[in-house]
């Protein structure tokens, strides 16, 4: 009865303070707490019945978690607006709902079920206030895959996974793909977060072709898997035994290695002597592009405390992301012990993969994922002793624009370049080209692939492996890496003759990152406003042609509500730049990007000179968009706050700009901290929220340059200023 009447409490705030989206919430609150939703802990629901916590219980019942570009995705947690198990079995019961409607002939349809590493720890401390131990703490991608496959069972599927008897085997994105051709299979899952914190976990849901279904598939998919609130289940020994869930065969793995080293049939010799360090950040890449670097026997060392672990605990800031240059730094310091000077990373899923080069000074340069796909693109198809490869490449309509110039010099080549973001949407071309032969007046086979790549370090190189995959590109960086070292050169100076010969590209791109509906709302009045006043100027320049990908007169008519969402981005052309913006569908986040292209005046610099200069004119760029589209909100940022890494709420930057900084400033100027370790540690306490379980210092070093060169010109004068400023800009601590 107690527990009743702070329900009906509980259930009348949330509609009084959030209005019609808080009576939602109510109202999934009350199914989850009458039992009739598997896993829905309503005794631990309970415990969030009070006017504290009653924002985490409307962030976490206000919506069903969404369906995104690559699934769903997000915080672990209680509630239909998290991860949780719960989540995954109701989209698991739709799937096999979803699947038996698409093949209704088939009787013996096989999923196979693969999953990363992550574990979930509560590092943000959402949950402190439940029992030390509760029900969630210790859920990890692979339980929430066992329990998918008794799901899968009960429902009479035939459940491929990794060592079923296993409690900690991993299998990687790619190889998921690879292995739903190769075991005829219908379809598969994946229980990753990709490269998202420990304490996210998710499910991407893959289709008979190894890739992730676009519209009006994926509506079909989506309305499936919102159809169910109960579950069919059998015990996972029952159906081990009964031979409904099966160990995936290790002939069929060996097959995925097959695949890449049959194709790099000897590119060059590896060498002994020259050593090439890899790291999966803690992740499942080892036993993809590590097997693979090992079989074509490159010398590859992985540093002993980053293979897999659930809560990335040696990674920087834990983020395991080959887009973070902070990601490699312990990589980076066991590579000089190594003497290699080349670090090659993947995320935890192993899709996607980092690049760090060390230059003749010793310094490390961090390459982007635009800057991999034109290494690799030259290498494969212009470079007079690489492969010289004739065929097809795609890439995004984000994806740097240096690749054009490459295969039209290559010729006998075609380029399709204008497609949606999401390595979906080239697993889709490459279906058509299969089924018809023919993609907009591009007829060739699949099996004329070169190269396919988006911005965020996404490659594909095989057509039997429909998602992008670290693993080509280890292959052939490693390869590269050793040839360039021979001669003299590094990757860098390879990278630099690119630009040189084909003019200085370069791209950025930066994600505003924003917490809850709120930060929703703000994503989504920034688009509204792009589109009702569209800007006349961007970024200095005069915005010449705007392309709204919305427009259906354009476009064509939206097939369905997931259409809208992938096309929910819009182009803005100036005289030399392609400004791109688009929200996520899964999180309160609003990405752009920064396409700098070559003027029409042959360049005045070379070398590093000249990608110093493209480099700092499309950062510089990126930071005038930043606040072009914060002011649609009202809101702006200074320079310290831009130079913060973008894994950062804007809301913590704002709080560090309008706090931390004026309290650092007085605290250096008054000479209240007697050591620059005592300085650092009260700057760690003060921003502790922006990394959570992690040292939220190396984030800091960019504003803290900048900020004590500015103080230093404004006059402050302390002995601990020349220290801050040597610290933040050295790898001193």
């Amino acid at each position: 009865m107690a527990i009743s009447r702070a329900l009906e409490i509980v259930s009348g705030l949330l509609a009084n303070r959030y209005k019609e989206p808080g009576r939602a919430a109510a109202e999934r609150l009350q199914r989850w707490m009458s039992g009739s939703v598997p896993f829905a802990y309503p005794e631990e629901l309970a415990k969030h019945f009070s006017e504290e916590h009653l924002p985490l219980l409307f962030e976490s019942f206000r919506q069903e978690l969404p369906f995104g570009t690559g699934g769903r995705r997000g915080p672990v947690g209680y509630g239909p607006n998290r991860v949780n198990p719960t989540m995954i079995a109701l989209t698991v019961q739709g799937h096999c709902k979803y699947l038996r409607n698409a093949f209704p002939e088939r009787k013996d349809l096989a999923v196979v079920v693969a999953n990363d590493v992550r574990v979930f720890n509560d590092l943000r401390k959402v949950y402190d206030f439940l029992a030390e131990r509760h029900p969630l703490l210790g859920v990890s991608s692979r339980s929430l895959a066992k329990l998918a496959c008794q799901i899968y069972a009960a429902n009479g599927f035939i459940v491929y996974l990794e060592q079923p008897e296993a409690e900690h085997a991993v299998v990687s994105t790619p190889e998921l793909s690879f292995l739903i051709g190769k075991l005829g299979s219908a379809g598969g899952i994946n229980l990753s977060a990709s490269h998202n914190p420990p304490d996210d976990n998710g499910i991407k849901v893959y289709d008979e072709y190894g890739s992730q279904p676009v519209a009006p598939k994926d509506q079909e998919l989506t309305d499936a898997m919102d159809a169910f609130q109960d579950t069919t289940m059998m015990p996972f020994n029952q159906a081990l035994q009964e031979g409904k869930i099966r160990a995936i065969p290790p002939a069929s793995e060996k097959e995925y290695v097959l695949t890449y080293t049959r194709l790099y049939n000897g590119t060059y010799a590896p060498e002994s002597d020259d050593p090439i360090v890899y790291t999966p950040l803690c992740g499942s890449g080892d036993s993809s592009a590590g097997a693979v670097l090992r079989e074509l026997g490159f010398p590859i060392f992985v540093p002993k405390d980053q293979y897999p672990d659930g809560t990335f605990s040696v990674i920087p800031f834990r983020i395991p992301n080959p887009e973070v240059p902070e990601a490699t730094e312990p990589a980076k310091k066991f590579a000089e012990a190594q003497k290699s000077g080349i670090v090659l990373c993947s995320d935890p899923d192993a899709d996607r993969v980092g690049l760090e080069a060390r230059l003749a000074d010793g310094s490390w340069y961090h390459f982007d994922g635009n800057q991999i796909a034109t290494i690799l693109c030259y290498f494969l198809m212009l470079d007079p002793k690489g492969p010289q490869r004739r065929g097809l490449v795609i890439e995004t309509l984000v994806t740097t624009k240096i690749l054009r110039p490459i295969v039209e010099k290559a010729g006998d080549s075609w380029l399709i370049d204008d497609l949606l973001v999401g390595f979906k949407y080239i697993a889709n071309v490459l279906k058509q080209l299969q089924r018809e032969g023919c993609y907009r007046g591009i007829c060739c086979s699949v099996e004329q692939l070169v190269l396919a790549a988006e911005e965020s370090h996404g490659v594909m190189v095989v057509p039997s492996i429909r998602d992008k995959d670290s693993t080509p590109a280890c292959m052939y960086l490693a390869a590269l890496y050793q040839r360039l070292r021979r001669e003299g050169r590094t990757l860098l100076d390879y990278y630099l003759q690119i630009l040189q010969e084909l003019g200085p590209y370069a791209d950025i791109s930066r994600s505003i990152l924003m917490a809850g509906a709120e930060g929703e709302s703000k994503r989504d009045h920034i688009m509204k406003s792009l589109r009702d006043s569209p800007p006349e100027a961007l970024a200095g320049q005069e915005v010449t042609r705007i392309v709204d990908h919305h427009d259906q007169e354009v476009f064509g008519p939206f097939v369905s509500k997931t259409d809208m969402l992938p096309r929910n981005v819009i182009q803005f052309f100036t005289s030399d730049l392609i400004i791109t913006v688009r929200p996520s569908g899964t999180e309160p986040k609003l990405k752009f990007y920064c396409q700098l292209l070559p003027g029409s005046n042959p360049p005045m610099r070379t070398g590093l000179e000249l990608l110093h200069e493209t480099r700092a004119r499309a950062e510089a760029k990126g930071k005038l968009v930043y606040n072009e589209l914060l002011s649609c909100i009202g809101l702006r940022l200074e320079d310290a706050g831009l130079l913060l890494p973008d894994i950062v709420y804007l809301e913590q930057k704002l709080e560090f700009e309008q706090h931390t900084i004026p309290r650092l400033r007085e605290a250096i100027a008054s000479n209240r901290f007697q050591s620059l370790s005592e300085l650092l540690d009260w700057l760690r306490q003060e921003v502790a929220a922006m990394t959570p379980g992690a040292d939220p210092l190396p984030a800091l070093k960019g504003p803290m340059g900048s900020l004590c060169r500015t103080w230093a010109r404004e006059g402050v004068v302390s002995p601990l200023l020349a220290q801050l400023t040597n610290w933040a800009e050295h790898d001193q601590r």
